[in-house]
């Protein structure tokens, strides 16, 4: 049980030392990612529609 209780003050301490983003940063991040995940989901889209007419052509 001593264990879990040292465990447990270390990582508040540990917690303590930790530098927060701020609203702004979180919310720029958040968009950043956003973006960059709908750039590369339409990036594949595209690429896969490519790829699906290349095939229709060849093989129909």
């Amino acid at each position: 049980m001593s264990k879990l209780i040292n465990y447990l003050k270390e990582s508040r301490i540990e917690l303590k030392k930790v530098i927060w983003p701020t609203k702004k940063q979180t919310k720029n991040h958040t968009f950043l990612v956003i973006g960059i995940s709908l750039s590369v989901a339409i990036f594949l889209g595209a690429v896969d529609l490519l790829l699906n007419k290349i095939l229709e052509i060849f093989v129909y």
